[in-house]
């Protein structure tokens, strides 16, 4: 007998699914549909679509099912509408510990693991000083006391960019609360039979402990990460293809990601309404819209890739194994958090990461895609998204957001309730006739000097 979760997800499917199929859908966006996707991608029976997890897997079929519906076709050289990729996941012991100088803290004792965790790191510790998380010291392990909000990201991202291994954070409120939401500790993801990358552990320290440590840099520490888990698992990407009349002419690349954060360990469910079923629907509307009609010049892929949030494991996948030759996508759009709209922002108007990186954005606007520059450079959104993995290999990738600092995101109250619907609709709308033209056009978007970002 099936599980009565399994059971729910799918009539939800079905009854979601059919009256879709059945219509002949028109290039106008309805926000009648742009709801009902929302209901179910970010609906409880999905329980928050957690990356590499089976209700991840029922949100693929979904969006296959809508692929399907819309008359697109399998992707040259697939037989269906999914494509999967083993993944290991690599659970921490929950026994960790730290140790430097006369100084040793446990889990048991308060001391908070946030991401990685798994091997062994000895070496040299430096602190983090002065205002420029780019000048910090070249050390294996760093110190950082940075006050709470997105400046905790930049120093982190940039200990990482020069090399560290572990960073050790002093507790403030918010990273204890994150600390206390990740546990058990939080596990680790990579696809099977990759290189194995270099550990790059997060830990917080309560405070008085990070103080005493911190006097006696200079010196060297040890993380020992007790004996893990490893389990296998699968993620899976949905993609639909819109064959086009011109072989030569290239291909476009319409993407989201459709999973989310899952379960959290006190059983609340992780809706990402906004992120990133938002973005899912949109690639599900514009495939409807851009499927409608005479074909295009251009043939179109639409992606949702799966397990974005662990590393980005379903573009990586799909970069390493495209359907058609990247050298044929001319350029790829990925929406990420369509949901609400930036107040910083014009009327109805979303941003695009790394903007001038490429004469992609300004294509798009001039024929009335509602987009405007990045408002964050400094957050480094341009290498937060899928788009990412499609940029290192040369193609021209950019990611449209609504509110890329949104106060719900990865809260509990990224929900249905906190969705713009209305916002979501025109977004959606205003990138159809744009792309409609981008497929059917002799405009091959190039990337600015020194744009393409270097792989690593």
């Amino acid at each position: 007998m099936f599980p009565r979760r399994i059971v729910i997800a799918t009539a939800a499917l079905m009854l979601l699914a059919a009256p879709v199929r059945a219509q002949t859908a028109p290039a106008t966006v309805d926000p009648t549909w742009v709801a009902a996707h929302q209901a179910f991608l970010a609906g409880d029976a999905l329980r928050g679509r957690g990356s590499a997890t089976h209700d991840e897997t029922v949100a693929a079929a979904y969006v296959a099912s809508q692929f399907q519906g819309f008359g697109l076709r399998p992707a040259p050289g697939m037989d269906g509408y999914t494509q999967t990729a083993a993944v290991t996941r690599t659970t921490p012991s929950g026994t960790a510990s730290l140790s430097l100088g006369g100084v040793t803290l446990s889990q048991a004792d308060g001391l908070g693991l946030l991401s990685g965790g798994d091997t062994a790191i000895r070496g040299r510790v430096e602190v983090a000083t002065g205002a420029d998380p780019d000048a910090l010291p070249a050390a294996e392990i760093v110190m950082i006391a940075s006050p709470e909000g997105p400046s905790v990201r930049s120093w982190i991202n940039a200990a990482f960019r020069q090399g560290s291994r572990l960073v050790i954070l002093r507790e403030t409120a918010s990273l204890r609360d994150a600390v206390d939401r990740a546990s058990p500790a939080r596990p680790g993801f990579a696809l099977a039979g990759a290189e194995a990358r270099p550990s790059r552990t997060l830990v917080v320290v309560p405070a008085a402990i990070y103080d005493r440590m911190a006097a006696m840099a200079g010196t060297g520490a040890v993380w020992e990460p007790g004996q893990a888990r490893v389990e296998q698992t699968v993620t899976t990407n949905a993609i639909g293809w819109l064959p086009g009349t011109d072989p030569e002419a290239g291909v476009l690349l319409i993407s989201a990601h459709l999973d989310h954060l899952g379960v959290r360990a006190d059983g609340v469910i992780m809706h990402g309404a906004n992120d990133d079923a938002s973005g899912t629907t949109a690639v599900l509307e514009l495939a409807r819209a851009l499927a409608n009609g005479e074909p295009h010049r251009r043939g179109i892929l639409f992606v949702a890739y799966g397990s974005e949030e662990i590393g980005g494991l379903g573009s990586h996948w799909f970069g390493d194994h495209p359907p058609v030759p990247l050298t044929d996508i001319v350029a790829n759009l990925e929406i990420e958090m369509i949901g609400a709209q930036d107040p910083g922002m014009s009327d109805g108007v979303m941003m695009m990461t790394g903007f001038d990186r490429s004469n992609l954005g300004a294509a798009l606007r001039d024929q009335g895609a509602l987009i405007a520059p990045d408002l964050y450079p400094e957050q480094n959104f341009f290498e937060r998204s899928d788009n990412y993995q499609l940029a290192l290999r040369g193609v021209v990738a950019h990611t449209v957001s609504g509110w890329a600092v949104t106060p719900t995101y990865h809260t509990a109250e990224d929900d249905i309730a906190h969705l713009d619907i209305p916002f979501m609709t025109r977004a959606i709308q205003s990138l159809v006739a744009p792309l409609r033209w981008l497929a059917d056009s002799d405009f091959r978007p190039d990337w600015a000097p020194g744009g393409q970002p270097q792989g690593r």
